[in-house]
């Protein structure tokens, strides 16, 4: 099996033609990304409403629960039914598999923010929207990137189903590779979806680093940059665990 693997990896057509891995790749990171922005576009305004001000906070219990539960090929199916094959019910399908995570990154990032310094901005005048804007979304910017990095890697993971709808992506060698009873080409596609998914990890993880407070080394030998960083509000573990 490993010498198949490094037989069809190192294939010219796999790099070159079409249907090869790069032009995969950049479908399977295109589903990815619009399926996120979809998912941030509707998370990330109800989190920022629930947070400011705890109203429905029901919701995000709600929802993150009862989305994550929901069988993303089922969803997918369902979705090809009633509105035909194509990107949308793709898009659609994954687009709730991150909401959960970007909703409760987002909450628990707002309402984690220290209720003095909300006092005092309240204090010097500053209007709801000011305080929502410039004093709880950049302290809570690290635990929204960590929920970010939570649904990335779950739809990153989960958009091979396109493949079942006649799409792209890396899904497309495991699926092909099925059918075909080719084990060397499903464990390929395999192994990219993992990679792939192992680099976004590492990215998100330095961009989530960068907007973390008291993460940025002040000396390069200094030996407090050992200790663990302490984020502004909460730790994305639990964003993580909950998201």
């Amino acid at each position: 099996m490993f010498s198949s693997l490094i037989a069809w990896f190192t294939a010219p057509a796999q790099w070159s033609a079409t249907a090869g891995i790069p032009t995969r790749l950049l479908q399977h990171l295109g589903y990815t990304a619009l399926s996120v922005l979809v998912g941030a576009l509707i998370a990330v305004p109800v989190g920022l409403y629930i947070g400011h001000t705890n109203r429905g906070r029901f919701l995000v219990v709600g929802l993150a629960n009862g989305l994550r539960a929901l069988p993303e090929l089922g969803v997918l199916v369902l979705f090809v039914l009633l509105l035909g094959l194509g990107l949308t019910p793709v898009v659609l399908a994954l687009m709730l598999l991150a909401i959960p995570p970007l909703l409760a990154g987002t909450y628990a990032g707002i309402s984690g923010v220290d209720p003095a310094a909300v006092d005092a901005a309240r204090g010097i005048g500053m209007t709801e929207r000011q305080i929502l804007f410039e004093v709880e979304l950049p302290n809570a910017l690290p635990l929204m990137v960590a929920g970010l990095r939570t649904a990335t890697l779950q739809v990153v993971a989960t958009a091979t189903i396109a493949a079942f709808v006649s799409l792209g992506g890396l899904g497309r060698y495991i699926v092909d590779g099925q059918a075909q009873r080719d084990f060397t080409q499903m464990a390929g596609g395999a192994i990219l979806v993992a990679l792939l998914a192992i680099v976004l990890e590492v990215a998100l993880q330095g961009v989530q680093r960068a907007v973390t407070p008291g993460t940025r080394r002040t000396r390069p030998d200094a030996r407090s940059d050992a200790r663990p960083a302490t984020p502004a509000v909460g730790t994305s573990d639990a964003v993580t665990a909950g998201g």
